[in-house]
């Protein structure tokens, strides 16, 4: 079960956006973990939004202080490069490398499905995974429960026998409250894992690292 925004999507190229539309590189990043705040405080509050819904709200916000001259215009400009990232160089062969455990590979993402599929598309990589999933519709945001669920009856696969894959903490942290194995991608190497959180089961530099451990006896 691999999660996507950041795991297996690129942000990196991000703040170019909101350069190109005359906002401060810097609100890149804090607009992804504002529209993050929101998702988890609505699914607290047992309510839903859809993560494109947070996101415009959220950047309606932080571009409004700065006087653009077309904030609409500078919304869809950001929003447009959210829906064009390319996947983390170590993707295509890591989903390779793992397919080739004969590993079942679903997505499950907090944002839409048609991003994902888009993402995945642009990478050549949409034969690489079994499903695509989001929890729009399904569940509350990750890291309920519940979320973890769904994959779960797709493909009709016990919590114990299934491992959430995430580049976020608190992500690795639900699924193993939910009864899954869990892997970290630390793809910076030597980030301090939070204290407050779960362990993960595995702790890997890339997804082809992931699969070489999955190898190993």
């Amino acid at each position: 079960m691999l999660d996507v925004n950041e795991t297996l999507s690129d942000l990196s190229g991000m703040p170019d956006r909101f350069e190109e539309v005359g906002a401060p590189r810097h609100l890149a990043p804090l607009w992804f973990a504002s529209v993050l705040r929101d998702g988890f405080a609505l699914a607290t509050a047992e309510t839903r939004a859809t993560f494109a819904e947070l996101a415009e709200q959220n950047l309606r916000g932080l571009l409004a202080p700065l006087g653009l001259e077309d904030p609409a215009e500078a919304v869809d400009t950001v929003m447009a490069g959210f829906g064009e990232m390319d996947v983390h160089p170590d993707v295509g062969p890591g989903l390779e490398a793992l397919r080739a455990l004969r590993i079942q590979l679903v997505t499950l993402s907090n944002g839409s499905a048609a991003v994902a599929h888009g993402l995945l598309d642009r990478a050549g990589l949409a034969d690489a995974v079994d499903d695509v999933l989001s929890v729009e519709g399904q569940s509350w945001w990750k890291p309920a429960r519940e979320a973890y669920s769904q994959p779960l009856a797709v493909r009709d696969v016990a919590a114990e026998d299934a491992m959430l894959v995430a580049v976020h903490p608190w992500d690795v942290d639900g699924a193993a409250r939910a009864g899954l194995r869990t892997a970290w991608i630390d793809r910076a190497g030597g980030t301090p894992w939070p204290d407050a959180f779960t362990p993960p089961e595995i702790t890997a530099s890339s997804l082809v690292d992931l699969a070489e451990q999955l190898e190993s006896p």
